[in-house]
């Protein structure tokens, strides 16, 4: 057999590169191409005996006990998207809307803050603010590029706001708190949505034209809607998931299953709970967390693979080199290369195949992996909205309104890509913004 070892790891790295894209553009999924490609270097770099280390990460992966958060986030998120929750929540807030020009689009991010931290997850949240609140926005006469921005823009707040999935990724990648990632992430996520909400209220205030305020004709005619009814139940799963976590009460993924429990008693007392909804949610559940496992099983295994080989030693030497052994500069390095990877690959691989290996040149360099955590989910919440393959665009696409392209919707975001880049860009500068609760 070839000993794919005598080619030195620095050919070696390019070699497994190399294959990684290639394999890519054939189409074949992130997580059987990882896998294969782990493989691949098992045999051929330290033999079949080697074989057994594959099935050890994998294990190591899959067998972890906070892992179990995922998926009850996840049919949060599930339930919350099939239940009238959102709906009577978006209702509720109508009276602001009404009442300030730019108000509904105001009300629009208002609401994807609560939804965000009920699930954790973009993808419902973006699908449901663009069945309720941009056709609203439209039907008004908002400006399209501003409706369409702010409705795709405030759906992806999911990943900063703590329960966020990305964050229980990175704690379970990088070997850190969750809880205390939640915590970190709280005041960058509330600073990003109020830069959205400014952008929306400075724009309508320099051009009026682009938010008319609705008139109250028609106003009375509209079902009334009871505030205790939308406002209690999205109030109280926040308090129970994220009080229970703050408070020392619950673990992360004791109080993921309490949210569960939350929402399906709120469903039930609507009078919303079945048999359906709940066989949708559970399929909706296990094809997200399926696809998340599988990622991680592959990724896993190459990185592990890789970091055998001396990956991260290489890695080190190589951002190090170019950034001239800056540790400002290394860090530069790191969010390029993230913010490229987010372009091309779905948030998942880019946590599992980075962060084993940035995490230990980061913690090496005396910045904390907490405030690191952080810095990196505003990183995937720029690779959310950015083209060509911002998933959160592709979620909106799937309900607007026939005649908004892609192509419009990814212009309609750039303002908002610039204001995810400042905050980031903020939280590097001020790391305090991530680290006030110490």
């Amino acid at each position: 057999m070839f000993d794919l070892s005598s080619i030195g790891l620095a050919w070696g790295s390019l070699l497994m590169l190399v294959m990684l894209i290639g394999l890519l553009l054939t189409g074949m999924q992130l997580a059987f191409v990882s896998g294969f490609v782990a493989i691949f270097f098992t045999l051929f770099w330290f033999g079949p005996e080697a074989m057994p280390l594959i099935a050890s990460r994998t294990y190591s992966f899959a067998s972890g006990y906070v892992f179990l958060a995922v998926p009850m986030f996840v049919l949060m998120a599930a339930l919350l998207d099939r239940s009238g929750i959102a709906k009577d929540l978006f209702d509720a807030m109508k009276s602001l809307g009404r009442k300030v020009r730019g108000g509904v689009a105001v009300q629009t991010i208002l609401v994807a803050v609560l939804l965000a931290s009920m699930s954790g997850v973009i993808g419902g949240e973006t699908v449901l603010l663009g069945i309720l609140a941009l056709p609203q926005m439209l039907r008004l006469g908002y400006d399209r590029k501003l409706a369409i921005g702010t409705t795709c823009a405030g759906g992806a707040l999911g990943t900063m706001l703590p329960p966020s999935i990305v964050l229980i990724i990175y704690g379970m990648t990088a070997s850190v708190s969750i809880g205390d990632l939640f915590k970190a992430s709280f005041l960058p996520a509330f600073i990003l949505a109020a830069c959205y909400i400014a952008y929306v209220l400075i724009r309508c205030k320099l051009n009026p034209s682009l938010a008319p305020i609705p008139s109250d004709s028609g106003e009375d005619d509209e079902p009334q809607v009871s505030y205790f009814k939308a406002l209690f139940f999205p109030l109280f799963s926040v308090a129970v998931v994220l009080g229970s976590i703050y408070t020392g009460v619950a673990s992360v993924t004791e109080a993921s299953a309490l949210g569960v429990v939350g929402i399906m008693l709120s469903a039930i007392i609507r009078g919303e709970m079945n048999l359906s909804m709940l066989k949708e949610s559970a399929i909706a559940t296990m094809r997200t967390c399926g696809m998340i496992m599988w990622i991680g099983i592959g990724a896993s295994a190459l990185v592990g693979i890789y970091n055998l080989m001396g990956g991260i030693d290489f890695v080190e030497q190589v951002i190090l080199s170019l950034s001239g052994g800056s540790a400002i500069g290394t860090l530069l390095i790191m969010m390029v290369i993230l913010l490229v990877l987010g372009m091309f690959l779905d948030w998942v691989g880019v946590a599992l195949l980075t962060m084993p290996i940035f995490v230990p040149i980061i913690t090496g360099l005396g910045f904390d992996p907490i405030w690191f955590g952080v810095v990196f989910c505003l990183n995937m919440q720029v690779s959310f909205l950015s083209p060509p393959f911002g998933p959160a665009a592709f979620y909106l696409k799937s309900v607007a309104p026939k005649d908004i392209s892609l192509g419009e919707i990814f212009t309609s975001l750039l303002p908002f890509i610039a204001l995810q880049v400042f905050v980031l860009s903020l939280v590097i500068i001020f790391p305090e913004l991530a680290m006030w609760w110490q």
